[in-house]
């Protein structure tokens, strides 16, 4: 049986992030300042989003020579109506479940 629960706080945040321009890819730092969150909390959330299907990710190569190839994560499609519920419902305890 699968369990299905509200999302919490740095989810929803972390979702109202990556909905303000879903179609975007977006790299760690950058949605790290965004969200307000920490590294052992941005990561763990977005690993558990990806496999579930709401986010993907690639590896990009460096803008610049000598950098090494970063990680960057958008919605997909299921992501992005995910992320415009919670957005639309906020905190609502009784709103939407993360599958």
């Amino acid at each position: 049986m699968k369990r299905h629960r509200a999302p919490s706080p740095q989810m929803e945040t972390l979702l109202a992030v990556l909905a303000s321009a879903p179609r975007e890819w977006f790299y760690g730092y950058p949605l790290m300042k965004a969200a307000g969150l920490q590294s052992g909390t941005l990561y763990p959330l977005l690993v558990r989003l990806e496999a579930k299907g709401l986010v993907e990710s690639e590896w990009r190569e460096p803008e610049q020579p000598g950098k090494p190839p970063r990680h960057a994560y958008r919605l997909t499609s299921a992501g992005v109506a995910l992320a415009r519920t919670v957005v639309e419902r906020g905190s609502d305890p009784d709103g939407v479940r993360v599958p």
